[in-house]
């Protein structure tokens, strides 16, 4: 679990769970629809994201607060592959992030279905770095992970 300050004021939190345990909910789905092994390495599942309303101004909050969540990841853990379950509005949204949709109705539920969604760390990053300042952190983060003997981008 993380938070997201500004300023000493909480203004959001996100759970990220690794998926190696068999405790992250994204682990169900991906043994139901038969996903590849390989997607599994090293991977940890994204979600309950939530920011507080008056920062839920727009993409632009979601997309920054991802993309310090995952600096964070990368620096502190071995992160390859990142899988959330989301609804198909959001689907678009994380399309945008660098995600994929590998199943989509992957699950449902009283309020909808859900789509299993997977992004690579070396797309998520680019996709989420949104200033150059952001994109040359990428950059420099990516390089340093491959030349470390990370997977390479």
């Amino acid at each position: 679990m993380g938070a997201f300050l500004r300023f000493g004021e909480t203004i959001g939190t996100i759970r990220l769970v690794p998926m190696t345990e068999g405790v992250a909910p994204c682990e169900k789905l991906l043994d139901r629809h038969r996903i590849p092994w390989e997607l599994r390495d090293e991977s940890w599942e994204v979600g309950r994201l939530v920011l507080a309303e008056r920062y839920r101004s727009g993409p632009e909050s979601l997309k920054r607060c991802l993309f310090l969540t995952l600096v964070h990841l990368i620096e502190n853990t071995n992160v390859e592959n990142l899988f959330a379950s989301c609804t198909p509005l959001l689907s678009r949204l994380y399309r945008r992030f660098g995600f994929n949709v590998l199943v989509k109705d992957a699950s449902s539920d009283g309020e909808g279905s859900y789509h299993l969604i997977h992004g690579t760390v070396p797309d998520v990053l680019r996709a989420l770095a949104g200033s150059p300042a952001e994109r040359e952190q990428a950059e420099d983060i990516l390089a340093l992970r491959e030349t470390a003997g990370a997977v390479p981008c």
